[in-house]
């Protein structure tokens, strides 16, 4: 692997350590906010991306690479609504796509195809992720900015997801 994709990768690597931190202070935002189904919600997809870390550590050094953890500014920690967490959870996604797309692009440039298909997992889980993240904030703004039945059945909703089959099958996805 050349050089310039393993550091790729390390980035990366502390990228999804960030997702993982920003998503666990946002559970825990959520669930000294009311927020019980989101934190519940929250909680579940912080522990994906870590998988999702350990699944970029684990090829790189399958690849004769090394990782390597950097220190990390702490996660915003305040939020002033539901909707404003799940703002910032579509628009950090995009952000790890981006992310992924240009390791992705570097990978076609180096001829590395070897690392190219193993990445093709993640381009795929994040296009499920916007989507889902997207559909969620859709739903806080049609419920409105008040506290409302509507945000609470949202909120029921997102811990419904968190226990769900499909959350659970995503999560044992990451650590094959």
């Amino acid at each position: 692997m050349k050089k310039n994709i393993e550091n790729a990768i390390i980035e990366q690597i502390q990228k999804e350590e960030h997702s993982s931190r920003l998503y666990l202070q946002m559970a825990i935002w959520c669930e000294a906010n009311g927020f019980p189904g989101a934190a519940a919600f929250l909680y579940k997809h912080s522990d994906e991306e870590r998988l999702h870390q350990l699944k970029f550590i684990h090829f790189l050094n399958d690849r004769e690479g090394m990782a390597l953890l950097k220190s990390l500014d702490p996660p915003q920690n305040e939020f002033p609504s539901l909707k404003a967490v799940f703002e910032k959870i579509l628009d950090h996604e995009k952000y790890i796509s981006a992310s992924i797309n240009e390791i992705y692009s570097l990978t076609q440039q180096e001829k590395d195809y070897t690392t190219a298909n193993f990445l093709q997992w993640f381009i795929n889980e994040q296009i499920e992720e916007e989507s889902k993240m997207r559909a969620i904030l859709d739903k806080i703004k049609l419920a409105g900015d008040g506290l409302t039945g509507g945000l609470f059945l949202i909120d029921k909703e997102l811990g419904d997801l968190a226990t769900t089959p499909a959350a659970n099958n995503s999560t044992q996805k990451a650590a094959e």
